[in-house]
C-alpha cells in the first residue's frame, strides 16, 4: 500500500472508517486481497489474529478462502456489484480451544474505488448471526416490558431474556431499596414451569457497601465486563456464583431508581463490541420499565393503602356467630375508591347483652375524595350506633350528614348507599334497614339462598324515609352484605348478575363465611371496574375452637410452626387424614410469607365440627404489590400444586398491610369429637 502520505484521499479515508468503527469490518487491499480490519473484526478471526494484519486473505482462511469465504468478495472486487449474505458465511474459529468450529456470520461486501474510478479493494461488514438474532430480540423485549406493571413483573421479563437471548448461565436484576438493595436471579437449568413464572420472584437482600459487582454497578453507574477470573468470587451465595468466569454487569439509571443487570457465564468470554452495545440498550429498555413500575407501585400502594386503613383490621369474635370479609380493588388499582365494609359490637344496654353491628356501603366514585367521605360515613355510622343502634334511626342522622356534606359541595353529587344492620347474639335475630344498596343474601344452613326482602329507601343524602325488617337468622344460616362491583357487569343485566350470585351462594357446600367471601368475589363472570367488597356472618350450629401463634421472621420459623401446630390438632383429636396435610400445607404457607414478605406473621386455626380453617396473615410486601390473585401463591411452585391437592378449599384475602392465605379441610364425619386443649369437648346443639 505504499506510505500513509502517497495514498489516495479514498484509500485513506476507508482506512480511518475501518479502524475507528465499533462494528466488525475489514478492508482488503489489491489483487492479493491484502487484509486490514478493526478490533471488533479480529474477534471474529479468533487465533488467526494478529497474525492476519496486512496478510493476503487467502493466506489467512487458507482451504476455507477458496471453499466459499473468498467467492463472494472476489466477485465484488472483479464486477464492482455489492453483495449481502444475511446468513450462513464463515469466517474461522472463534477461540482456540473451539477445535477448529468456524463462526457464522451475516456480511456485507462493497467495491472501494480511488479517485479516478477504479476498483482498489473491498469493504466487508461483519456481524455474527447470533448478534442480528439478538437485535431482533429487542424488539421482543420492548413488547414484554411494554406489559410490566410492578417491579416482580420487569424482573421475570428480564430474567427470562437475558437467558434465552444471550445463553447466559445466570443474570441478575436489582434495584435500590431504603438504603440497601434487593437483588433477584436466574440460573440456567433451574426448573421452572408456568406457575413458577406466575409467582413472585425471590428477592435477596444486599448491603449499601457490599462489593457485589451488581451493587458496583448499580452505585457507580458504569458498566463493568470481565473476561475471565472470579468476579464473584467474594459475594458468592452459593456454588452457581462461584463457577461464574465472565460477567457483565450493566448499570440501570433513571431519575428516581438505580440498579443493574448482571450476566455470566461459566467459561471465558470476550464480551465483543456489538454485544457490548445490544447488553447495554437492554439495561436501557429495562431501566426505563422498571421505573414506570416503581412508580406504579408507589401509586398504588398509597391508593390501598388508604382505602384499606379506613376498613376495620380485626373483625370481632362473637361466640357461635363467625364473620369473614373481603376487599378487592377494581381493575385500575391505582385509585381508592369508596366501598367499605364494617362490623363491631355494641356495649351491653339495658334491653341486650351486646348487638353485633354490620355494615356494608359504597361511595360512589374513585379518587382520595371518595376514600374521605367513605371514612367520615364509617365513622359517623358507629359514633350514631353507640347512641341508639336502631337502623332507621342510624340511617336518619347519616342520611343528615351526607346532606350537609352535599350542601358544602354544591358542584358536586354526592351519591351513598349504605346497608346497616344489627344482630342480637343471643337470640339469632337480625334487624337491616338499606339506603339505595343492594339486598343482602341468606345462605340456608341446608342449602339454597335467597334475598332478604329489605325495603330499599333512597341513598343517603335524599331525604325519606327508610324502614328496617326483622328476621331470624337460624343456626347454619349465612348472611351475606356485598357492594354492586360484586353483581354489575357492562355487559350484562344486572339481574343475571343476582341470579348468578345466588346461584353460586346457594349451590356452596359449606356456610363457612371465608369461602363464601371468596365465591361471591369471582361469582359472576367477567371483570369489573368497580372495587368488590364482600361481608359474611355465619351462625355456627356448634361453637368452634381456635389457637393464635405468631411467626417470627426468621428461618426456624416454619420448624417452630409445624411443631406447634402437631401439638395443637393432636390436643384437639383430630385424625392423621386432617393434621397432615394441615401441617405440611402450614409449611409452605409460612415460607411463602418469610420469601415474599419478609416480616412475622399470624398463624391462626378454627376448628369447627364440619372444618378446619388455617390462615396465615403478613403484615408486608417487600414494596411490592400485594396481588388477590390465587396464583401468587407459593415458594417457588412447590406449594401452589401442595394447597391445590390437599386442601378443600382456599385463597388469598388482601388486610391494611400485607395479605391473608387461608384454606380449609373438612373433618371426616364419624370421627372423634374435637376437643379444646384441656381435653374437654365442645357442646352439641344448635
Amino acid at each position: 500500500m505504499g506510505p500513509r502520505q502517497g495514498w489516495d484521499p479514498a484509500l485513506r479515508a476507508v482506512i480511518d472508517l475501518v479502524l475507528a468503527s465499533p462494528i466488525a469490518m475489514a478492508f482488503t487491499f489489491g489483487d492479493d486481497f491484502t487484509m486490514v480490519y478493526n478490533d471488533a473484526f479480529a474477534t471474529l478471526l479468533g487465533p488467526r489474529h494478529p497474525a492476519a494484519f496486512g496478510q493476503p486473505a487467502a493466506a489467512v482462511f487458507g482451504d476455507a478462502w477458496h471453499a466459499g469465504i473468498g467467492e463472494f468478495v472476489e466477485r465484488v472486487y472483479r464486477t464492482g456489484e455489492p453483495y449481502l449474505e444475511t446468513e450462513g458465511l464463515i469466517l474461522g474459529p472463534r477461540d482456540p480451544g473451539d477445535g477448529g468450529e468456524p463462526s457464522p456470520v451475516s456480511r456485507g461486501c462493497s467495491p472501494v474505488r480511488d479517485g479516478t474510478g477504479r476498483i482498489i479493494g473491498t469493504l466487508s461488514v461483519a456481524a455474527e448471526s447470533a448478534v442480528t438474532r439478538r437485535l431482533q430480540s429487542l424488539s421482543e423485549l420492548t413488547a414484554a416490558l411494554a406489559g410490566t406493571l410492578t417491579l416482580d413483573d420487569v424482573a421475570r421479563v428480564a430474567l427470562r431474556y437475558g437467558l434465552s437471548t444471550f445463553d447466559v448461565d445466570q443474570v441478575a436484576f436489582g434495584v435500590d431499596d431504603g438504603g440497601g438493595w434487593r437483588v433477584v436471579r436466574r440460573v440456567r437449568g433451574e426448573l421452572l414451569d408456568d406457575a413458577d413464572e406466575r409467582l413472585p420472584p425471590v428477592w435477596r437482600r444486599f448491603s449499601a457497601g457490599s462489593p457485589a459487582p451488581l451493587v458496583v454497578a448499580a452505585t457507580e453507574g458504569v458498566a463493568e465486563f470481565t473476561v475471565d477470573g472470579q468476579p464473584l468470587a467474594a459475594t458468592a451465595l452459593d456454588r452457581h456464583d462461584q463457577k461464574v468466569r465472565a460477567l457483565a454487569a450493566l448499570p440501570l439509571r433513571t431519575p428516581s431508581l438505580r440498579g443493574a443487570l448482571t450476566f455470566g457465564y461459566r467459561v471465558a468470554h470476550r464480551w465483543p463490541p456489538p454485544e457490548r452495545a445490544l447488553l447495554a440498550a437492554a439495561a436501557e429498555l429495562v431501566a426505563q420499565a422498571a421505573e414506570r413500575a416503581r412508580r406504579f407501585e408507589t401509586q398504588h400502594g398509597t391508593a390501598q393503602l388508604l382505602q384499606r386503613s379506613m376498613l376495620p383490621h380485626r373483625l370481632p369474635e362473637v361466640p357461635r356467630f363467625r364473620i369473614a370479609a373481603r376487599y378487592d380493588p377494581g381493575v385500575d388499582g391505582n385509585s381508592a375508591g369508596g366501598d367499605f365494609y364494617d362490623a363491631f359490637t355494641l356495649p351491653p344496654s339495658g334491653d341486650h347483652d351486646g348487638l353485633l353491628a354490620v355494615v356494608l356501603g359504597d361511595v360512589a366514585g374513585h379518587d382520595v375524595r371518595a376514600a374521605a367521605l367513605m371514612g367520615q360515613v364509617r365513622a359517623a355510622l358507629r359514633a350514631l350506633a353507640l347512641a341508639d343502634p336502631d337502623p332507621a334511626a342510624v340511617l336518619r342522622g347519616l342520611d343528615a350528614l351526607v346532606t350537609s356534606l352535599s350542601a358544602e359541595t354544591p358542584t358536586d353529587e354526592l351519591f351513598v348507599t349504605v346497608l346497616y344492620g344489627m344482630l342480637h347474639p343471643g337470640t339469632g335475630r337480625l334487624r337491616l334497614a338499606s339506603a339505595g344498596h343492594p339486598a343482602p343474601l341468606l345462605r340456608r344452613g341446608h342449602g339454597g339462598a335467597r334475598y332478604v326482602d329489605v325495603p330499599p329507601g333512597p341513598p343517603l343524602g335524599l331525604g325519606g324515609q327508610r324502614r328496617a325488617t326483622e328476621f331470624p337468622l337460624l343456626p347454619g344460616d349465612t348472611l351475606l352484605l356485598f357492594s354492586d362491583g360484586v353483581i354489575e357487569r357492562r355487559d350484562a343485566e344486572i339481574d343475571a348478575g343476582m341470579r348468578g350470585l345466588a346461584t353460586v351462594i346457594g349451590g356452596a357446600t359449606r356456610g363457612d363465611p371465608r369461602t363464601l367471601c371468596a365465591l361471591a368475589s369471582a361469582a359472576v363472570p367477567g371483570s369489573t371496574e368497580d372495587d368488590v367488597a364482600v361481608l359474611a356472618v355465619e351462625h355456627a350450629t356448634a361453637p368452634s375452637r381456635s389457637a393464635v401463634m405468631e411467626m417470627p421472621a426468621e428461618p426456624t420459623a416454619p420448624g417452630r410452626v409445624r411443631h406447634w401446630m402437631t401439638a395443637q390438632l393432636t390436643a384437639w383429636q383430630l385424625p392423621e387424614s386432617v393434621v397432615g396435610p394441615a401441617v405440611l400445607c402450614t409449611s409452605e404457607l409460612t415460607t411463602n410469607a418469610l420469601l415474599h414478605a419478609g416480616t412475622p406473621a399470624i398463624v391462626q386455626l378454627d376448628l369447627s365440627s364440619e372444618r378446619l380453617l388455617v390462615s396465615v396473615a403478613d403484615s408486608g410486601t417487600r414494596g411490592t404489590v400485594t396481588r388477590t390473585r390465587t396464583d401468587t401463591l407459593s415458594s417457588r411452585g412447590r406449594g401452589l400444586g401442595l394447597i391445590e391437592e390437599l386442601s378443600d378449599a382456599w385463597g388469598t384475602d388482601p388486610a391494611v398491610r400485607g395479605s391473608t392465605v387461608w384454606f380449609e379441610i373438612l373433618v371426616p364425619p364419624g370421627g372423634d369429637e374435637p376437643v379444646d386443649a384441656a381435653g374437654v369437648a365442645p357442646p352439641s346443639g344448635g
